[in-house]
């Protein structure tokens, strides 16, 4: 037998009723012929694909290949270019680690508008947005354009990616931080880099530390990917393997690619760590 008792709100509730959240659309016709226009509509876009079902078996087939690539993946016959690859990429991912980063620190404080001015803010707000704009793999290609094939490309991609994600959240964690040690630092008659240095730069670095190491990571991932455009390092050999169909060897540069991420991955927790 239920137990009945008053509710806050002047009506009976039992103890045993439960409550749920009221749906989106109140209207149970609206709610049902939105679900059926859906439904009508994902048929009819299905339908326009014009899927050819010989093409999608014999896609099938390659796909369970590469897959089964992995069971036997081949380290061997060509890993000189592979270890070539390696290597560009790596050299690549610390340059550009190293120049975005640096780069985004004038940015990064230009875009934090409790420091500076609003037309210095609105410029480096620009460059930010500019630089997040375009995803990775459509800068390579327009760098490839400009200095051709090759790690050159590579690095400008990503030391261009690197700048708007370090000054995005560099400018918000300075935009964050406590104003009264800012104005502590300013009542003494510091200067503006006294200000940087004694009041902001303490406030901040250990976060922008850990970040720059988390993008190291990221474009060592990322390097993989624009390769395949021609913007060097390992990205190339892998592109390479998938055209010759080669998957015993693509199974071998995607399982150590998948190794020296988790590697990354694992410093850069100890670093972050070691930071808080």
């Amino acid at each position: 037998m239920n137990s009945w008792k008053p509710s806050p709100w002047g009506t009976a509730m039992s103890d045993t009723a439960s409550w749920s959240p009221p749906p989106l659309i109140r209207d149970p016709w609206l709610r049902y012929g939105l679900y059926a226009a859906a439904a009508i509509y994902l048929v009819l876009a299905i339908g326009t694909l014009h899927l050819n079902w010989a093409r999608l078996a014999q896609g099938l087939d390659r796909g369970w290949a590469f897959v089964s690539a992995f069971g036997r993946p081949n380290f061997t016959s060509h890993w000189r270019e592979i270890f070539e690859g390696f290597v560009e990429s790596l050299t690549m991912t610390a340059v550009a680690t190293v120049a975005g980063v640096a780069l985004s620190l004038p940015v990064g404080l230009g875009a934090a508008r409790n420091l500076v001015p609003l037309p210095v803010y609105l410029v480096c707000r620009g460059i930010i947005a500019v630089s997040r704009t375009f995803p990775e793999i459509i800068i390579a290609i327009l760098f490839v354009k400009m200095f051709g094939f090759g790690p050159l490309a590579g690095v400008a991609t990503l030391a261009f990616a690197t700048i708007g994600f370090m000054a995005k959240l560099l400018a918000e964690d300075i935009e964050d931080i406590d104003a009264r040690q800012v104005e502590a630092i300013r009542a003494t008659g510091a200067g503006p880099f006294q200000v940087l240095n004694y009041a902001v730069q303490p406030q901040v670095m250990a976060r922008f530390i850990g970040l720059s190491v988390y993008r190291l990571d990221i474009n060592f991932r990322e390097s993989a990917v624009i390769g395949i455009v021609g913007a060097g390092g390992i990205g190339a050999t892998l592109n390479t393997s998938f055209e010759r169909y080669e998957f015993d060897t693509a199974a071998a540069i995607l399982l150590s690619i998948i190794a020296i991420v988790m590697l990354t991955e694992y410093l850069s927790g100890l670093v972050r760590g070691r930071l808080r």
